[in-house]
């Protein structure tokens, strides 16, 4: 049985194989082929393939010396300056070897690291230049102090389109020969919101069941309600059928295993694509903000939720 991670085993192995972001990986591949690389910082949302690239245009850079000159390290295991002082600086301070013209050291969850061992480590920057090139990746490119962010390029990767995950998804279904209908893949393209990553893992988990995956196995799998299920009881609430929205609350929340801060996201989302009037949208998305707070601040889940379908009804009401 493979038991490997198959966000692992399929990840890239070169720039080529990368799906999306087509500007950015046309700028990494000139980078490679004029042997040319600055310091970058690469910023973005999860699963878009950030630290793959990283990796990627190591391996095309280097070939065979890739695992003697390059080093990737997580910011967030170590967060304080001693990890610059030490590791970064040892790595950084060594001349690379074969015929690579400098090494390359990836930091991961960057935007975890201190102030002050982001201070150290653009000193270290500067000073070893010539013999290392750092690329620093973050979700948040606002949380690295500005002489750091002057001193890279910056790559800002998007979310992933749905045709492109869901190409790679067949890919690695046919490989893996498994089973997935269209209604699997369009609710795992609905759950992940183009982190590829997330889409990934979740097929994974969905082919343990041996079954064909469908949306019903995704959204079972995930703990997740289905987009329909989701609609049907916030219509239910507006129309006055409350007893109906309240029975599929709780089916939801104690049959199916649902968050009920998942479920007021996926609220928030449908909520949106539902024929309501402007006014009584805008009321029930405020009302929905505030009973995510609430419910984050540790505020009873069912409470909550059917207090904001009581809002639903009575709001409907009032603009009729």
């Amino acid at each position: 049985m493979d038991l490997d991670l198959w966000t692992e085993k399929y990840r890239p192995p070169t720039l080529g194989g990368i799906i999306g972001q087509e500007q950015i990986i046309k700028s990494l591949v000139m980078f490679v082929e004029n042997k040319a690389v600055p310091h970058c910082l690469f910023t973005g949302p999860p699963g878009t393939s950030k630290t793959t690239a990283a990796m990627a245009m190591a391996k095309d850079l280097f070939g065979d010396s890739y695992e003697r000159n390059f080093m990737e390290l997580n910011a967030s295991d170590e967060r304080g300056i001693d990890v610059v002082r030490n590791q970064i600086k040892n790595f950084a301070r060594i001349m690379p070897s074969g015929n690579a013209p400098f090494k390359i050291l990836v930091l991961d969850e960057a935007d975890h690291l201190t102030t002050d061992a982001q201070h150290a480590l653009r000193r270290t920057m500067e000073s070893y230049s010539q013999s290392c090139r750092m690329i620093l990746i973050c979700n948040y490119s606002s949380r690295i102090i500005p002489p750091i962010q002057s001193r890279c390029a910056i790559f800002r990767f998007s979310r992933l389109d749905d045709d492109g995950i869901a190409t790679r998804l067949k890919h690695i279904a046919d490989l893996e020969k498994i089973k997935i209908h269209q209604t699997g893949i369009d609710a795992i393209l609905y759950l992940t919101e183009g982190d590829m990553r997330a889409a990934i893992n979740l097929l994974q988990a969905a082919s343990s069941t041996g079954q064909q995956i469908t949306d019903k196995i995704v959204y079972a799998i995930s703990g997740r309600a289905s987009p329909e299920t989701v609609k049907t009881m916030i219509t239910d609430a507006r129309d006055g059928r409350y007893n109906d929205a309240l029975q599929a609350l709780r089916s939801l929340i104690y049959h199916e295993g649902v968050s009920p801060v998942d479920l007021v996201k996926q609220m928030h989302k449908e909520i949106q694509t539902l024929n309501l009037p402007n006014q009584l949208q805008m009321d029930i998305l405020e009302q929905i903000a505030e009973v995510e707070f609430r419910i984050g601040e540790g505020s009873n889940g069912e409470i909550q939720l059917t207090a904001l379908l009581a809002h639903v009804g009575l709001g409907s009401g009032s603009n009729e």
